[in-house]
């Protein structure tokens, strides 16, 4: 069965963690909430969230590991240096990982955008260009990067967006999840 973690950091965005969660539950895919460092997480907005475990070796078990930004939160996931030895390892097997909003600051910083299409909440792109090597910015509302294994987004309104090409990349089709959800609607009216 398909396994997705999704790391909640305090100063999260609530949306975007919760978002893939929910997407992602209602197909039926194994989604934990995994808090960064307690079961309890304050996110941006003062919404306290309440996580099934805290990171540890087993994020290596998922077949993708997601980070909701949120400045505080994507600030925290890039300077925890636990989750970013988990995360190299993650890599170097093979495995998905994604971010969206502020938090591909901390795919940067581990490495894993180097040479890598990416894209993010508007002005993070220049910290992740100080931080890897020849990534390159896109701005469209997600961008996968095949080669390593790499989902992005760029803010709270990409967050289903976001949560969908998650579960395509991982092989699953969504034309149903969007049309029970109103997404193929309101794709339409734009």
């Amino acid at each position: 069965m398909t396994k997705v973690a999704v790391v909640f950091a305090p100063g999260c965005e609530e949306v975007e963690g919760l978002s893939i969660i929910d997407v992602l539950r209602r197909m039926g895919i194994e989604a934990a909430m995994v808090g960064l460092e307690e079961i309890k997480v304050p996110g941006a907005h003062g919404i306290e969230l309440t996580c099934d475990q805290t990171v540890d070796e087993h994020l290596l078990d998922y077949d993708l590991v997601a980070f909701p930004g949120g400045r505080g939160g994507a600030e925290k996931l890039r300077d925890n240096s636990r989750l970013a030895d988990l995360m190299r390892q993650r890599n170097q097997l093979g495995k998905w990982n994604a971010a969206m909003c502020a938090a591909p600051i901390a795919l940067a910083k581990y490495g894993l955008l180097d040479g890598r299409n990416y894209t993010c909440f508007p002005g993070f792109n220049e910290e992740v260009d100080r931080l890897a090597k020849d990534a390159h910015f896109k701005e469209t509302i997600t961008v996968v990067d095949p080669a390593g294994k790499v989902v992005t987004s760029r803010g709270p309104a990409t967050a289903l967006a976001f949560a969908y090409q998650i579960a395509e990349v991982l092989g699953y089709d969504t034309k149903q999840i969007k049309h029970e959800m109103l997404y193929d609607y309101l794709m339409d009216q734009r």
